[in-house]
């Protein structure tokens, strides 16, 4: 067989990332028309958020006729001529349109718009294609959109719905409403268009389509060399800047300031750095004499360029040491490497962004950018997915496939009063945002998809390893056969929570110490390892406050504001829920409820001490008491059996005494009146108005509980409320509740 025609790597990318996505759901019969999508793409940014589209849609001749279009500045030799890069790519240019009237002022934006709209009717009316593909909020994207609009054709708008600080909001939002369709990066953009009364149901939640690239694409073994390209030979990793800074066009003199302020900055900071040459906006000419007068082309810490090939621009991003500018790269891509990003002036204000991101809005001085630098240089971030989990490509090609070309093509628009469609809309869509939960148990390994309601959508058990390695490997296996499993299950995984015995670090995501029950799990760094395979971010708390945390969003106590959870199994934990918080305490050792003394001579804890609860109420307890009276044959009654092979349990102690074996019941008793008398000592140290027992054992104990407070605490707590809880895995149900809590609150 002779060999077929090479592939464009990018196309070779994009029809592997396919193969392990979704398959796409071709229809049963042919169909009659095959779907003619323009995609118009006008500068080297949305090229590159167009270019996995492209990919995908020349992969489909079958479904999809592709018709590109280029204009703005991919024409102009001053920004790269990156139309080249497009041709590279190996995609036919149906028309190049020089749109661009020079100048880089007002004047020469509003005369670009205006030329753009002159030439491109002969072009769509050539053209005709069923949808335009229009990208952001470029003055050249708003020609296009209105072109479209007014010769009646259908426009799908990528990234409308988002917030930023200069007139590319105005910019975005005109095109969201010229345009019949919507793809959507996050789920605060789309409520935005709801909330702008666009049709939801022509909303589509995709993620960005570089996401689908970036994700991956920055493992590549070749990124040193990359490096040594464009900085030097002598460059290591993260030991160099990217800098990219464009004007604001509503501030374009503050802008110039900040710029300046900016180079003074890196050239004190005395690091490498890359430097790319602004956008095509209103004061970017200012910008570049800001830049000659510096002398940053010929400075030997620089390297000034117009233009970097994607590819490798995902490369210098991902291993950088650091990121500035006020580019929406730094907000948005560089968050899927944990490259930290300094975020200059307010065209950005309001993206949603990751921790990656410290942001100087007032940079009035040299010493406040160069600060900023000295706390960011050289650290590292848990991958964010806020913008894309890596299947937006997929969704967007279905997408198109649902679009009815028979349909009226007239805009509708939802005006209010339309909240009850609204609030379904959203629960919906809050349904399938959902979190991967892990449970380290002495015994087992669990994994679950919890959804948003705390549904849990699949759960995956295995034996737990016994040395660290192993460990983290199973978790990492486990956690991305259940990312394979949500793209079919429809949900969107927002992030990781861990939940695991013993006093843990939540900020930093360290297991301090552990229990006897997990072993080699002390002084371990979870997050780090979770986050940087699995592109996620990660939280880690001690399984007694995940328990609370799952109360909280979950269970009993939802909506209270001050409350105690106790687990009982194997050990005795807990966790404290005070003024709605979680309190963790100063070295992380809060509500390690199981070990308040409540004998001075009691048996020996595992934690080393004598008469705590645990040692008397646990389940490792129960076991020994059990044993003792079972090597004293004096465990079993009538109705009950043991063979010589099967282990005494905590079951075999509680089941003789239900078949009225006294000395059963008076271990139980006092087990119980333990645990009561802890309780006491909780409620007089931290008055909650309600205490949450759970786990196996908490139904064996609740009515001695309440029997202990009526006697032996004070009388102003005494009435408080004492009940079984009744979630079925609040271990699994904190650990997501942590995902769940942070990333749908966080909006910056």
């Amino acid at each position: 067989m002779l060999p077929g025609p090479a592939r464009n790597p990018h196309e070779l990318y994009y029809l592997k990332t396919q193969r392990a996505q979704v398959k796409m759901d071709h229809p049963e019969k042919e169909m009659k028309h095959r779907l003619r999508v323009c995609v118009a793409t006008c500068n080297r940014a949305d090229y590159s958020k167009l270019a996995p589209i492209m990919f995908g849609i020349k992969s489909h001749p079958d479904i999809f006729d592709l018709e590109v279009v280029v204009l703005g500045s991919h024409l102009i030799d001053d920004y790269g001529n990156t139309f080249r890069m497009i041709e590279q790519d190996e995609f036919d240019i149906g028309s190049k349109l020089h749109t661009i009237v020079r100048g880089e002022d007002e004047a020469a934006m509003v005369e670009s718009v205006g030329l753009a709209l002159v030439k491109l009717p002969d072009v769509l009316q050539r053209l005709a294609p069923d949808i335009l593909l229009v990208h952001g909020d470029r003055f050249d994207a708003l020609a296009l959109a209105t072109a479209a609009a007014l010769m009646n054709i259908r426009i799908l708008h990528l990234e409308g719905g988002e917030v930023s600080g200069t007139i590319d909001d105005s910019i975005r939002h005109a095109i969201s409403k010229l345009a019949h369709y919507h793809a959507v990066c996050t789920l605060s953009a789309e409520r935005h268009l709801i909330s702008m009364c666009e049709d939801h149901s022509h909303i589509l939640l995709a993620g960005c389509p570089s996401y689908d690239k970036l994700l991956t694409a920055h493992q590549r073994d070749d990124y040193a060399d990359i490096i040594k390209s464009w900085l030097g030979d002598h460059v290591q990793e993260q030991d160099y800047i990217v800098a990219l800074q464009h004007p604001v066009t509503t501030d374009i003199k503050n802008s110039i300031k900040i710029y300046e302020l900016m180079l003074d900055a890196l050239i004190s900071f005395n690091k490498k750095a890359l430097i790319l040459f602004p956008n095509i906006d209103a004061g970017s000419k200012e910008m570049v004499r800001v830049m000659r007068r510096k002398g940053v082309e010929q400075h030997p810490n620089f390297r000034a360029v117009k233009h970097v090939p994607f590819d490798q621009f995902i490369q210098l991003v991902a291993h950088a040491g650091c990121m500035i500018g006020n580019s929406s790269c730094g907000v948005r891509e560089a968050g899927a490497f944990g490259t930290p990003v300094i975020n200059l002036g307010t065209r950005q204000t309001g993206r949603e962004t990751g921790e990656n991101v410290l942001h100087v809005r007032d940079a009035d001085t040299h010493n406040k950018i160069f600060h900023a630098l000295e706390l960011q240089f050289g650290k590292r971030y848990p991958c964010s997915k806020i913008y894309g989990d890596g299947n937006a490509v997929q969704r967007i090609l279905k997408f198109m496939q649902t679009i009815n070309l028979s349909e009226p093509l007239q805009k509708k628009f939802c005006f209010p009063p339309v909240k009850d469609c609204i609030c379904q809309d959203i629960d919906h869509i809050l349904e399938t945002q959902s979190a991967l939960a892990v449970d380290l148990g002495g015994t087992n390994l669990r994994v679950a998809i919890i959804s948003m309601k705390g549904k849990l959508v699949k759960k995956y058990i295995q034996l737990n390893p016994k040395t660290f390695e192993e460990r983290i490997e199973l978790i990492l296996t486990m956690c991305k056969q259940a990312m394979a499993d949500a793209v079919h299950l429809n949900c969107r995984i927002l992030g990781v929570g861990v939940s695991t015995g013993g006093r843990v670090n939540p900020q930093d995501g360290v297991v301090l110490h552990s229990t006897k029950l997990i072993n080699e799990w002390s002084s371990v760094n979870i997050r780090t390892p979770l986050s940087s395979a699995l592109h996620l971010p990660v939280w880690v708390d001690n399984d007694g406050n995940c328990a609370a945390l799952a109360e909280r969003k979950f269970g009993d106590g939802k909506g209270v504001e001050n409350f105690v959870t106790i687990i009982t199994g194997t050990g005795i934990g807990g966790g404290i829920i005070q003024h709605n918080e979680l309190i963790h305490g100063s070295t992380f050792c809060a509500a390690e409820l199981g070990h308040i003394v409540v004998s001075l001579d009691g048996p020996e804890c595992t934690c080393g001490s004598h008469g705590c609860i645990e040692a008397y109420s646990s389940g490792h307890a129960l076991q020994r008491e059990a044993k003792k009276l079972h090597d004293a044959d004096l465990l079993l009654v009538d109705g009950m059996s043991l063979n010589n092979k099967e282990q005494v349990t905590a079951v075999h102690l509680i089941n003789a005494a239900q078949y009225g074996n006294s000395k059963a019941e008076s271990i139980l008793h006092t087990a119980g009146t333990a645990l009561g008398l802890g309780i006491v000592n909780i409620l007089h140290m931290v008055n909650p108005s309600l205490v949450i027992l759970s786990g196996v054992l908490a139904k064996h104990y609740e009515n001695q509980v309440r029997q202990v407070i009526s006697h032996r605490s004070l009388l102003s707590v005494q009435e408080t409320k004492v009940v079984v809880s009744s979630l079925e895995d609040p271990a699994l149900l904190g650990a997501a509740s942590m995902v769940l809590d942070y990333t749908t609150r966080r909006t910056c």
